[in-house]
């Protein structure tokens, strides 16, 4: 089983920037699994994360505690995220060529990461699939955990109205309700705050409604410009929806002096899955819901982004074969090593093709040559190193859909086939550029 062990090697349990309460209860949930590991908090939490933890710091000692050094860990357990880019403070860890991962995320899709064990489906809250763990393994849960573990759940289903809500997920508020689950403490920490600055954001918002009827949906995306910081502004797009009365809504808020723009999404659609959209830009989130923040960035092609992705994709003028390079370098599968990593160091290339008998066999990255652990390794042909999933993209497709690849799959370089043969090689870079710097953070 995937329970821990006195035995098992160090762990550390993290979860996505600007954590909210299921990324919380799922930290929680994972530290029951794993007794041993240790809990790597992101910076950013929500503000009503924050305050639970503030009245509740002895009861949950560890998110207050110091975080211990993480880059020796030999086991990283990740929870309601699958992307590197949704993750902080794993740099050092991430390099580590024997580190094991294992991944609990609610959001459908098979992980970015390159996982040893993942647990990836659609519900409605990351804690209902944990909670399956923490069952077959009789843990038992205090009134407190169970607490935490409601408000994870509640808080992800919109009191279990959202429409990715399952049974699984009324099942799992039932069982935590049976251990001792506190409704009155939900009440406090999942009503959200309301205050000047939002009213302010909300009403500027509605100066300037525009709808747009897209693929079939009554859409409004709203473009804004914001000095300093606001929170909560997931609560001002949430009303801002409901007053507009449209099945999607999306705020486009601009912080000029940190080049920086967060989006945010919100609808209640059937067919129109907001969390596809945000992984689409390098964020994340659910059917009914996500966000991203995207820097140096020109928020007008953000908004011709997101309308491309809902009306499904359709081919843009400009093509993957206006950007990408060619005649493209490549190199055999019995290239060694050490030639390798001659002509990386001679080049600027993030990564090469291997091509034998003219078809496309594997790809060679930077970012494999971190796995050599041996000066001898370097007389080895590359086949045994090469990457055979093999990601790739035709010319008569569009920047947005290589960069949907990109972000997907974690990777910077994509090749261009026609006709089984490659004709041309697409970076995140050539990418990016087109989107005038559009850089996910």
């Amino acid at each position: 089983m995937l329970k821990g062990n006195k035995m098992a090697p160090k762990t550390v349990v993290t979860t996505h920037k600007n954590a909210d309460f299921d990324a919380l209860a799922s930290i929680a949930a994972g530290l029951l699994i794993f007794p041993e590991a240790v809990p790597l908090l992101p910076k950013q939490l929500n503000p009503n994360v924050k305050a639970f933890l503030s009245l509740h710091k002895d009861l949950f000692a560890w998110a207050e505690a110091k975080p211990s050094p993480v880059k020796d860990a030999e086991r990283l357990v990740v929870v309601d995220a699958g992307a590197w880019n949704r993750l902080s403070g794993l740099s050092g860890l991430r390099r580590n060529s024997g580190l094991e991962i294992l991944i609990w995320d609610h959001h459908g899709t098979k992980p970015a990461i390159d996982a040893d064990w993942f647990c990836c489906e659609e519900l409605g809250a990351n804690i209902t699939l944990m909670l399956r763990c923490i069952k077959a393994e009789n843990i038992m849960l205090s009134p407190i955990q169970a607490t935490l573990f409601l408000a994870g759940l509640y808080e992800d289903t919109g009191h279990m109205s959202f429409p990715g809500t399952t049974s699984e997920d009324a099942k799992a508020a039932a069982y935590l309700l049976d251990n001792g689950a506190d409704l009155n403490m939900l009440r406090k920490f999942l009503r959200p705050a309301y205050g000047q600055r939002q009213k302010n954001i909300l009403f500027d918002m509605l100066k300037s409604v525009r709808r747009k009827l897209i693929n079939g949906y009554s859409v409004s995306i709203s473009r804004l410009e914001i000095k300093g910081h606001v929170d909560r502004l997931a609560l001002v797009l949430s009303m801002y929806r409901d007053i507009v009365n449209v099945d999607a809504a999306f705020g486009i808020f601009n912080l000029p002096e940190k080049q920086k723009c967060m989006v945010i999404g919100r609808s209640d659609a059937d067919g129109l899955n907001i969390g596809d959209i945000m992984r689409s830009l390098g964020g994340g989130g659910h059917p009914g819901a996500g966000s991203a923040l995207l820097l140096k960035v020109n928020p007008e092609i953000i908004e011709q982004m997101i309308v491309e992705l809902i009306e499904g994709n359709q081919q843009a003028s400009v093509q993957i074969s206006d950007l990408m390079s060619f005649p493209v370098k490549t190199v055999s599968p019995g290239t060694l090593l050490s030639e390798v990593v001659h002509i990386f160091d001679k080049n600027s290339f993030s990564g090469l093709p291997v091509v034998q008998d003219n078809k496309l066999v594997g790809m060679i990255s930077r970012r494999d040559l971190h796995r050599l652990t041996k000066d001898s390794q370097l007389k080895s042909p590359i086949k045994a190193f090469m990457n055979r999933d093999l990601k790739m993209i035709q010319p008569g497709k569009s920047p947005l859909q290589a960069a949907r690849i990109m972000v997907r799959n974690d990777i910077g370089h994509l090749p261009v086939v026609e006709n089984n043969q490659i004709i041309g090689i697409v970076t995140r870079t050539d990418v990016m550029h087109y989107f005038y710097d559009l850089l996910p953070d």
